[in-house]
């Protein structure tokens, strides 16, 4: 059996092999994973079953890292090499609908539905992974910007804020605040992008809510911008604003909500500067 590093080639076929697997799993259609790997062995450098078993673990520990779904049935297996979140990158690159996809109907009803999201608590130092799965993680989401391809996937973040427009209609609802509901706003949508905040929405006793949703098909750890004047806002309406974090989106929306400072709870890091002349 081959041993040495995998092609580009060869990483090329699996990775082609994985998304197809992918795509039946996120769509719920049946799929053997024991008939890929029979149908993909032939075309490989004499690898073991064991050998693509582990490499398809690697796929999902770099989709992982990118931000995006992988197969349950592939726990994310790290110390993979760069070449492999190559070539899934190079994918990506050939299909620019995967990044683009919403929930599929019957989620996407659901949303309509309006049914109450779930919130657990935030990622925090202590149910971190472990330092270097974490560090690769890391490493592959700032190579490929997930946080800024995200922000630029208009579609995904309307979806999410729609899904958060559902979640405060249907609390205030649950909890007898009828008239709170009819008062909540989608700002974002009806003034654009500059209030700070996408909803204004009520807690159950009447105080205000300014709701940041920043949305991601990514785990829970998954990088994401904040802009200047969101931070400014955050900062003077601290009572008011907090930030509404939607991921695994695609699958089975999840969330957590951040308040303010937000420096407790993430590291801020500036990714751009203004430039003006003397």
């Amino acid at each position: 059996m081959a041993s040495g590093p995998w092609t580009d080639e060869e990483n090329d076929l699996i990775v082609a092999d994985y998304f197809a697997m992918l795509a039946d799993d996120i769509a719920g259609r049946r799929y053997s994973k024991a008939e890929h790997r029979r149908a993909l062995l032939p075309l490989l450098n004499d690898r073991s079953e064991g050998s693509v078993e582990f490499k398809h673990q690697n796929i999902s520990a770099v989709l992982k890292g990118l931000g995006e779904d992988w197969i349950p049935g592939y726990k994310p297996a790290f110390n993979f090499q760069m070449t492999l979140v190559d070539a899934v990158a190079r994918w990506l690159d050939l299909h620019p609908d995967w990044l683009g996809r919403l929930p599929g109907t019957r989620l996407a009803t659901g949303m309509r539905e309006a049914a109450q999201i779930w919130i657990a608590p935030p990622p925090t130092l202590s149910n971190q992974p472990p330092p270097q799965e974490l560090d690769q993680m890391l490493h592959v989401a700032r190579k490929f910007d997930v946080a800024g391809r995200d922000e630029r996937n208009r579609a995904l973040g309307r979806a999410g804020e729609e899904r958060v427009l559902a979640h405060e209609h249907a609390t205030l609802r649950a909890a007898g605040r009828e008239d709170l509901a009819r008062k909540v706003r989608w700002v974002s949508e009806e003034e654009g992008d500059g209030a700070g905040y996408d909803i204004a929405s009520y807690a159950p006793d009447g105080r205000p809510r300014l709701i940041e949703v920043k949305t991601t098909n990514g785990w829970e750890r998954t990088p994401f911008h904040i802009t200047r004047n969101e931070l400014a806002v955050a900062d003077e309406r601290r009572a008011e604003w907090c930030l509404f974090r939607m991921w695994n989106f695609s699958r089975e929306p999840r969330a957590f909500q951040l308040y303010p400072p937000l420096d407790a709870h993430v590291s801020l890091t500036p990714t751009s500067f203004q430039a003006s002349f003397n």
